[in-house]
């Protein structure tokens, strides 16, 4: 456990992240947690590919399920800073388990808290906050990935409900358990018709067990990120009550950017938390290992990997958290760099398990040295939420229209 209380520990000061006593609080309960509990069983449970359920529902027992979500609905009322601590230090330990946390924590939970009804965030957050239910969100499909307005899945008003058809594809938490069991409520978006005949897309939320849902594949043999079950759901005739429409029809796109921005900097967090640990692995490794007499930090190639790798981790950190620090949950606004944070972040946390894995050599290179599940998670953060493509898109995009904000 050495490498997880070195000196990169995160015990920075309160005023170089903008953190309170809370967030340095917070980041101890999740750190304790993440150490003691979940880095015990993060190999095995790659290995496996399987999600420890058991041990996930424990998160609600710590708040964190809900970490976003107002006190009153059974959340912990937590702001973005805390959402990527908690992020940060579970993704240090295991990204796989982090990712699951981040389907259920975000694109469920904190959707539902910004964009539901009362009586719908009555009903279905203190379960969801709890760890009593399992979340997910589903939006992409076999064709159709970053290309929203490509989606194929409808629902259609008939006889007072929404018959809903289609597949979504690559959905976290999709299936929690080995038989095959769905998640309790998923978060879906599907193409609805207007008044005018047009098309648009709305909101639903789906429990387990509505008639026509129901689990397709799950997905096996993913390059990383194995201890998160992703699966395929299936839509046919799925009979949904209107009390189930989240929002008004259409209001999908409202829903996606209120949450996308807090979306892609948990995302950019997990970055932050592979970077770190990997950064600790090599540089223990590389204080203690010797070569030719001298231990191998003191050649020049390897001072290249320790230092760069240093270097661009904290400027990441530096970015991620100035802006968790300015994003209003309910409000947004930091659009372009939420962007600019997980465009960064991804990148920058393979290239660093991806040195240490140089330094350690042959040792690197084995599941049970860490930083070999660390670079094969990495890589779903240049894809999950938004492609490395689709930030430089939408970055310059932004800039083109804004250019004040170069100023």
């Amino acid at each position: 456990m050495g490498d997880l209380t070195s000196n990169l520990s995160g015990t920075e000061s309160f005023e170089l992240f903008n953190l309170n006593q809370e967030h340095i609080l917070l980041r101890k309960l999740v750190r304790d947690f993440a150490e003691n509990e979940l880095d015990p069983q993060a190999l095995e449970y790659d290995r496996k590919e399987q999600f420890n359920l058991k041990l996930f529902r424990q998160l609600g027992d710590l708040g964190l399920l809900g970490i976003t979500v107002p006190e009153g609905y059974g959340g912990s009322g937590l702001d973005a800073l805390a959402a990527v601590i908690a992020h940060e230090e579970l993704s240090a330990v295991d990204p796989g388990f982090c990712l699951s946390y981040l389907a259920h924590s975000m694109l469920c939970v904190n959707n539902l808290a910004q964009n539901g009804s009362e009586a719908q965030k009555k009903h279905w957050l203190p379960k969801l906050c709890s760890g009593e239910w399992i979340g997910a969100m589903a939006i992409s499909e076999p064709h159709v990935g970053t290309d929203v307005m490509g989606m194929q899945t409808t629902a259609l008003f008939k006889n007072n409900i929404y018959l809903i058809n289609g597949r979504k594809m690559w959905i976290t938490n999709g299936v929690i358990d080995e038989s095959g069991t769905s998640a309790d409520c998923v978060w879906v978006y599907a193409k609805t018709l207007n008044n005018l005949g047009e098309t648009e897309i709305s909101t639903f939320m789906i429990e387990k067990g509505m008639k026509g849902f129901s689990v397709g594949q799950k997905i096996k043999d993913k390059t990383g990120m194995r201890s998160s079950n992703t699966a395929e759901l299936v839509f046919q005739d799925c009979e949904v009550p209107g009390s189930h429409l989240v929002g008004k029809l259409g209001d999908s796109l409202l829903h996606m950017m209120r949450n996308l921005e807090l979306e892609r900097l948990t995302l950019a967090a997990m970055g932050l938390g592979i970077a770190r640990r990997s950064l600790q692995i090599m540089n223990r490794y590389a204080n203690e290992r010797e070569a030719f007499g001298h231990s191998l930090n003191q050649f020049g190639q390897i001072q290249s990997y320790i230092a760069n790798s240093y270097a661009e981790y904290m400027a990441a950190k530096s970015y991620v958290y100035q802006t968790a620090s300015r994003l209003n949950l309910e409000k947004g606004g930091q659009r372009i760099d939420s962007d600019g944070v997980k465009l960064i972040a991804a990148t920058m946390a393979k290239n660093v398990a991806d040195r240490a894995i140089q330094v350690l050599g042959g040792y690197g290179y084995v599941g049970e040295y860490v930083v070999e599940r660390l670079w094969r998670d990495a890589k779903l953060l240049e894809i999950g939420g938004g492609t490395i493509e689709a930030h430089q898109k939408n970055i310059t995009r932004d800039l083109s229209k804004n250019p004040q904000i170069l100023n």
